[in-house]
């Protein structure tokens, strides 16, 4: 099993991720009743979002953080969503990929989760 080396490595992890999050009743409803993404469009930012993150390839201008405040502000995103978006999370990347590059990015994803987690509970006081 190969790393994760490129950005098309980086959207078939976002792309099997999100076929995983999406057959879960337990968060679905976050991306197709609150937030209504639109997969096509959704995807290519996520993979500008990880390329950056983990290849360093810049591109991603989003405040990562104020998107998810907004979506809490809609929908209470509870510690048990982001355990349930990690453990897809984690499962997508170990399905796919072994390497640095991919214990990298799920130090990362736990990272973002965690701060997001802080943010939203300071963000309710």
């Amino acid at each position: 099993m190969n790393d994760i080396q490129n950005q098309d490595d980086l959207y078939l992890l976002v792309d099997e991720f999100y076929k995983k999050l999406l057959s879960d009743d337990a968060i679905s409803y976050i991306f197709t009743e609150v937030v209504k993404i639109k997969l096509e469009e959704h995807l290519p930012i996520l993979v500008t979002f990880w390329s950056q993150a983990i290849l360093g390839t810049g591109g991603y201008t989003n405040n990562l953080t104020q998107i998810h405040l907004d979506i809490n502000t809609k929908k209470y995103l509870s510690p048990e969503l982001f355990k349930i978006w990690l453990n897809h999370f984690y499962n997508s990347v170990d399905e796919n990929f072994k390497g640095e590059k991919s214990e990298q990015i799920k130090t990362q994803a736990l990272n973002i989760a965690t701060v997001l987690q802080i943010k939203i509970a300071n963000s309710s006081k």
